[in-house]
């Protein structure tokens, strides 16, 4: 077991969306301790929110089994081409795309420059998220709120709408949810109800796909510890992020790799509408 650090953490803020190089500690994406095993030979894959943070640890997982990747992403570009780095250092293809998912239109775009450049999608794992942090609803503005939406739950569906036409049977779709999808936390309302939208969204979205042979599950992270917490959250929540869980510390992007390859994994043929909970040892029902 690798000794991760636990809070107290040093006193620290970014602007959003925050970038990995700025954080104290700097989270591990498996840079040193994943080692793939060919699970995902020949795959090619999307990955939204794919520059830092649980997208990168994802990016370096799917490429070191063996697939091509598209990261997706908003404006990090040193981030993000950190993770292009990972990717073909693992003898795979990354491309990168840079752009708004609020706009449906760029959500086709980057489908379709997966299926130009790779010719098909096997795996969309829809992850890019927004989140900001409100002490009451008053302080939440219609414009935050209608970003909040339109980041975590509107672009899912654009890109999933564009992209199943694009996927054979045996393709899979992994949904980014939360633990805030079972236990919301009132300071993050319109996130935590984006993430409970995700996870209805994805059991609906298991049954509506399976005569089409293409599976649909969801992760739960608990807390994790990528460039969101810094950038979204007051600096005594960062100080002390992951104290409330029975690890007591947050998790690494890393920690959650495994999870999405394990669902993305062909021989988890009949795995579909499942949440996987990865919360440091919190019940998620």
């Amino acid at each position: 077991m690798l000794d991760y650090p636990q809070p107290p953490f040093p006193t620290q803020h970014q602007p959003i969306p925050g970038i990995t190089d700025a954080m104290t500690p700097r989270p591990d994406h498996g840079e040193a301790s994943y080692k793939g095993s060919a699970r995902l030979a020949g795959q090619r894959a999307v990955i939204t929110g794919g520059d830092s943070g649980i997208g990168r640890a994802v990016a370096l997982a799917f490429a070191r089994e063996g697939a091509d990747v598209l990261i997706s992403y908003l404006e990090e570009h040193d981030d993000a081409r950190e993770t292009e780095r990972l990717v073909t250092e693992a003898g795979r293809r990354a491309i990168l795309v840079p752009g708004d998912l609020k706009d449906p239109s760029h959500c086709r775009a980057v489908i379709a420059k997966a299926v130009s450049e790779f010719g098909g999608i096997d795996l969309l794992v829809n992850n890019a998220a927004h989140q900001a942090t409100f002490k009451s609803i008053e302080e939440i503005s219609d414009e935050e709120w209608d970003t909040t939406f339109r980041t975590n739950i509107y672009a899912m569906f654009y890109l999933t709408k564009a992209a199943v036409p694009h996927m054979k049977p045996g393709s899979c779709i992994i949904n980014t949810a939360s633990i805030n999808s079972d236990t919301p936390n009132p300071t993050l309302l319109a996130y935590a109800t984006t993430k409970g939208a995700i996870h209805n969204f994805t059991a609906g979205l298991a049954q509506l796909l399976a005569d089409k042979g293409i599976r649909a599950n969801a992760i739960a992270p608990g807390p994790i510890w990528t460039p969101l917490i810094p950038s979204t959250m007051p600096e005594e929540a960062v100080k002390n992020f992951g104290k409330q869980v029975p690890m007591k510390r947050p998790g690494q992007p890393a920690e959650l790799a495994t999870a999405y390859v394990m669902l993305a994994d062909p021989l988890s043929s009949y795995v579909s509408g499942a949440t996987i909970a990865v919360t440091g040892g919190k019940p998620f029902l």
